[in-house]
């Protein structure tokens, strides 16, 4: 349940990519809460129907079709389909993502392709194929990155560019955009509980600990954490907030990943 008003976002139509799993569910899922239309699109049915079901089952309004995101005309379809249902989209969220560790010999061009297919030009398509479909002015995009982008990780090199390069599109879409009164925001989450990221990452309570002990707030976020960060910048209190990376990560990203815990 979101912690934000309930009511803030009534009458608010939201799209979410990626928003049958993890944080792109949790952001559906708060958007719903805090009053607003939720479509999401997800490459498997099953899981865009269970979504669907959930948020339906909470009292809210919701939509859902199969979609991969690196299918531009997919894509465009399943904006045009939500416009047409509830008119014009006040709120774009891209988060649809893929990801393994492998160093750079350990993987092939076409899995390095493959990371920054879904991850970058997904997130090209989702947001240029929104414009013809959002409400101008008053539109919230938000593009959902990653501390890699601006932190070099070994075996990420995938992610690392991908991410580097929706941060940059971020800016540059809230420079064009903005006369448009269209708001391009990212959210750059750290450590998150319950993910599958994080399940892959800390297997072990061990390796989940010493991941804990070098975090600066000394836990892992929650899905709420992300949610509400996104609710934030959907409303009204984020009007004047536009090209910004906001990292949601209890301060994983201030370089302390070398050094030793304190306290």
């Amino acid at each position: 349940m979101t912690t934000f008003t309930p009511g803030l976002l009534n009458g608010k139509t939201a799209f979410v990519a990626g928003g049958s799993s993890g944080i792109n569910l949790g952001i559906a899922q708060g958007l719903a809460a805090a009053g607003a239309r939720i479509a999401i699109i997800s490459r498997k049915i099953e899981k865009v129907e269970a979504a669907v079901a959930g948020l339906k089952a909470g009292g809210g309004e919701a939509l859902g079709w199969a979609v991969d995101v690196r299918d531009y005309a997919a894509v465009e379809k399943s904006l045009a389909d939500t416009h047409a249902a509830w008119g014009p989209i006040d709120i774009v969220v891209s988060g649809a993502a893929g990801n393994f560790l492998a160093p750079v010999l350990g993987m092939s061009a076409n899995a390095f392709k493959t990371v920054i297919d879904i991850d970058l030009l997904g997130t090209f398509h989702v947001l240029r194929a929104s414009h013809a479909f959002l409400r101008k002015p008053g539109a919230s995009l938000i593009s959902i990155t990653a501390g890699q982008a601006i932190n070099a990780t070994l075996f990420q090199s995938h992610a690392c560019a991908a991410k580097a390069g929706i941060n940059m599109l971020t800016r540059v879409l809230a420079m064009e955009w903005g006369p448009d009164g269209i708001r391009v925001n990212a959210i750059a989450p750290g450590p998150i509980a319950d993910t599958e990221g994080m399940a892959r990452l800390t297997p072990t309570p061990e390796s989940e600990a010493a991941l804990k002990a070098i975090i600066p707030l000394r836990d892992y976020g929650t899905k709420q954490d992300i949610a509400d960060l996104a609710i934030y910048l959907a409303s009204d209190s984020a009007k004047y907030i536009t090209g910004a990376i906001l990292d949601c990560d209890g301060g994983s990203s201030l370089g302390r990943g070398l050094q030793p815990a304190q306290g």
